[in-house]
């Protein structure tokens, strides 16, 4: 059996009343008065006293007080003791009796009852008068209720039944009755039987025990004992006890069953033995107001009930949490208020929630925790190093579990280790929210379990999505540098806004020092100093990353937040001379100037301009005059773009350089800077016979200037392209480009000017599309002049009908006429007359547009 519920006690020495045997039938209990009914026909009364004794115990002991023969001479089968009435009933030979408690005398006007075969008491009954108990007899073929009060037996109804009855208990308006063949249940007030067990008398000793309110326990057949309710069904699953059951005591969460040899004691709620007590020629057994009390032959024992709590302790020590958990549910504690009772059960939960951690059954052991309200740190305790080093925590006393860690739990086994590891992770992540006052601790353990584990991605999600995470961050930081998680370790101090630190983690992996396959890389610490607000930091930590890559350290200054306040120690001068030593950074920390922040500043775009210039003519030197390489061409367009696009660069200094090494397309940028466009297009004409670009030349710089501009430009052009000073060969060479600009459809001359520049010998057929575009541009400015001087005089011909139509009309100005604006009268004839037709001083006409309730009508109000 798992566990000893009850203690057998002996309660007094053997039973005599001066025969040579005394045999006991029966036994009844009231208050601290026991009565013992024997086979010869005595009653002997016992008085009851408790002893308590320095070790806790407490123990009954029995005094004899008297005893008195009922005159029978037949054994004593049934007592019912009436405290309120101060009586007791009795059943011998067929004689219901009714005696006086006070000196066991039988009264005879309430003892005619004759030929009853067997009787109980209403334990729950309908009619609340404490003075009147409800009695039903059991009379050859009958049930017949009575109703017992101190001076009378009142008979009130019968019910007929088809056998004798047995056996019996009464339950409200029902009676449980047990006949030569079958239980059955009676309804008082009905009268209706309904049948519920077929039994044999013969094999089955037949006996009813009231449990619960509506509830009855049967001896029925196959040996087993069955559960039925008033209405005659089963909500218990039966006891499986032994053939020689002769009486059974419901002392809850226990049935306890007498047979031959034994006390056998069942749990209510599994059906299933828990204790078995040898005992021999046991007589009689039952509850009498929670004293369990036993009968042998001629001896009376009481099971003195073991305190709950020892039977749990046992069961747990045991490992027997499922049978402990039910016993803790379900005892009676006496004595303890809700509160208490909820915490000494929260600790017996937890007590086999470690049991069962300890067995690795951890999805019983999460529900055992949540049940009972485990202060997770005793949880974590049990794992080494994982409690922050700062916890003041210590373990729970009287402890909870004989635990010392996960790993003398699982004998080194590190599958199960792991296994504990991935339990502890999964708890903390589902009840992290309820342990608001360990959250330093849960935060530490779950960094320290994810980084154990080697769950990276759970490690670095948690270490980012938890900004200013609670934990101790010094212990934190030195488990993941010591368990090989720097990058982690530094995402750790940057929660805690400790950036130096994290920094020099960062800057340790990428210079080689630390080993950290999850760092995100170079990329990732530039981002990270661009977006950090301490500059002496950044001055401190950039090098690594210019060093590493220049034009991505060079992000660290060009992808600052939009938001940054300006800092001096970020002015470009201050950058610039950061970066003196990195060439290429210096290139795109300048472009990011001039390009991105669009700063008009002539130091940067000249040392930009004379940057570029420094690498064309390196790369030329490296490549030679002819070299085509990609970046030396990369390089060339950026530095022309500048030249084009910049105002703000010094021209001369530039120009000499480029003239020094003939950088002829750079020379005639530089020339259309200094409006010296003949060279500039002689450059791009003669030196470079790039027609194109001259022509795009003259179409950039004439954007946005007027008609002359225009016109001096490309006649500049056309000079160029019609120069008599070159030899003969170059001037028929450059005829066709001439030829295209005259008929270009984008460039615009003053055509007089354009036929003195021609050479005499030209023919007609040469220039006809340019003089046929000439002719019909000079017609059509012609006529627009035309249209534009026809609608100007259209609209003042209009203005002169508006006039005179005002002046047609008139109006006569009285003394008793007001302002309709101050309402004042006038006080001399100037006025102002508004085309609504009202009238006005001239002063308030001036102030009208100012007077809010007369703004709407302004328009309309205006003077004539």
């Amino acid at each position: 059996m798992s566990l000893k519920a009850f203690d057998l006690v002996p309660l007094s020495e053997r039973v005599s009343t001066g025969a040579a045997t005394t045999e006991i039938t029966c036994l009844e209990c009231s208050g601290r008065t026991l009565y013992v009914g024997t086979a010869d026909g005595f009653l002997i009364q016992y008085d009851l006293e408790d002893h308590s004794w320095c070790d806790g115990r407490r123990t009954i002991a029995a005094r004899k007080a008297r005893q008195k023969f009922i005159g029978t001479k037949k054994p004593v089968r049934t007592l019912k003791a009436m405290s309120a009435l101060e009586r007791l009933l009795c059943l011998s030979d067929g004689n219901f009796m009714c005696l006086n408690t006070a000196d066991l005398d039988i009264l005879g006007p309430l003892s005619k009852l004759k030929g009853v075969s067997a009787f109980c008491i209403n334990e729950n009954p309908t009619r609340h008068d404490p003075f009147s108990i409800q009695v039903c007899a059991a009379k050859r073929k009958q049930l017949q209720l009575y109703a017992v009060t101190e001076n009378k037996v009142a008979h009130q109804s019968d019910i007929s039944l088809s056998e004798h009855p047995l056996a019996l208990a009464m339950d409200g308006d029902y009676i449980c009755v047990a006949t030569a063949t079958q239980y059955l249940v009676a309804c008082c007030s009905t009268g209706h039987v309904q049948n519920l067990v077929p039994y044999d008398s013969d094999l089955t000793v037949p006996f009813v025990k009231r449990i619960a309110k509506g509830e009855f326990l049967l001896n029925g057949p196959s040996d087993l004992g069955i559960f039925a309710t008033s209405s005659g069904v089963s909500q218990r699953p039966p006891l499986p006890w032994s053939a020689s059951v002769s009486a059974v005591a419901y002392a809850h969460p226990y049935i306890v069953c007498l047979s031959e040899d034994y006390v056998t004691v069942y749990s209510i709620f599994d059906q299933q033995p828990k204790q078995r007590v040898p005992f021999i020629n046991g007589t009689f057994l039952d509850n009498f107001e929670g004293k369990l009390l036993l009968a042998g032959r001629d001896t009376l024992f009481v099971l003195q009930p073991v305190p709950w709590e020892a039977q749990v302790q046992a069961l747990l020590a045991d490992e027997k949490v499922a049978e402990a958990l039910e016993l803790a549910r379900h005892s009676n504690k006496t004595g303890l208020s809700h509160e208490q009772n909820k915490e000494v059960l929260q600790r017996i939960q937890l007590q086999a929630g470690f049991i069962e951690f300890s067995n690795l059954q951890f999805a019983e052991a999460e529900e055992l925790f949540q049940e009972g309200g485990l202060d997770v740190r005793e949880l974590i305790s049990l794992y080494p190093e994982l409690l922050p080093a700062s916890s003041t925590f210590e373990r729970a006393s009287p402890k909870l579990h004989d635990i010392d860690d996960v790993v003398q739990m699982c004998d080194g086994d590190k599958d199960k280790v792991a296994k504990c590891h991935h339990f502890l992770a999964s708890y903390l992540e589902t009840s992290r929210q309820l342990f608001s006052d360990s959250r330093m601790e849960v935060n530490s353990a779950l960094l320290k379990v994810y980084a154990l584990s080697g769950d990276v991605d759970k490690l670095l999600r948690f270490l980012q999505s938890n900004g200013g995470i609670c934990c101790d961050l010094a212990d934190c930081a030195q488990f993941l540098k010591r368990h090989g998680h720097p990058h982690a370790a530094a995402l750790l101090y940057h929660a805690h806004r400790e950036h130096e630190s994290s920094l020099r983690l960062w800057a340790s992996i990428l210079s080689g020092e630390l080993q950290d396959e999850t760092f995100p890389g170079l990329q990732y610490y530039v981002d990270y100093l661009s977006r950090l607000s301490n500059h002496k930091l950044l001055w401190s930590f950039a090098e690594l990353a210019l060093e590493k890559d220049q034009e991505m350290g060079v992000k660290i200054f060009t992808d600052r937040p939009s938001d940054e306040p300006d800092s001096d120690e970020l002015k470009p001068e201050n950058v610039l001379e950061y970066l003196h030593r990195f060439h290429d950074a210096v290139v795109l920390y300048l472009e990011h100037l001039v390009f991105g922040k669009k700063l008009e500043k002539e130091k940067y775009h000249t040392l930009l301009a004379v940057m570029y210039l420094d690498m064309v003519l390196r790369l030329l030197k490296e490549n030679g005059p002819s070299g085509d390489s990609e970046r030396l061409k990369t390089i060339r367009e950026k530095l022309q773009h500048l030249l084009q696009t910049s105002n703000s660069y010094r021209v001369q200094l530039l120009l000499g350089r480029t003239l020094e090494h003939g950088l002829h397309q750079e020379c005639a940028i530089l020339y259309g800077k200094l409006e010296d466009h003949d060279k500039a297009l002689r450059i791009l004409v003669h030196q470079l016979k790039d027609y194109q670009a001259a022509e795009d030349y003259c179409q950039r710089l004439s954007q946005g200037r007027d008609r002359r501009f225009r016109h001096r430009l490309y006649h500049t052009l056309l000079a160029v392209y019609l120069d008599g000073s070159l030899p003969k060969n170059d001037q028929e060479a450059l005829l066709p480009a001439a030829i295209q600009l005259l008929n270009s459809e984008v460039a615009e001359f003053d055509a007089v000017k354009v036929l003195q520049l021609l050479p005499p010998d030209w023919s007609v057929s040469l220039m006809d599309q340019f003089l046929a575009k000439a002719v019909r541009t000079s017609l059509h400015r012609c006529n627009t002049a035309r249209v534009e001087s026809a609608l100007r005089r259209a609209e003042n011909l209009q203005v002169r009908l508006r006039e005179a139509l005002l002046h047609q009309t008139s109006m006569t100005l009285t003394e008793d006429r007001t302002c309709a604006i101050c309402l004042k009268h006038f006080q001399d004839p100037s006025f102002a007359w508004c085309p609504n037709g009202s009238v006005v001083h001239i002063d308030c006409m001036k102030n009208v547009a100012g007077t809010q309730g007369h703004s709407k009508d302004s328009s309309r109000s205006s003077p004539r």
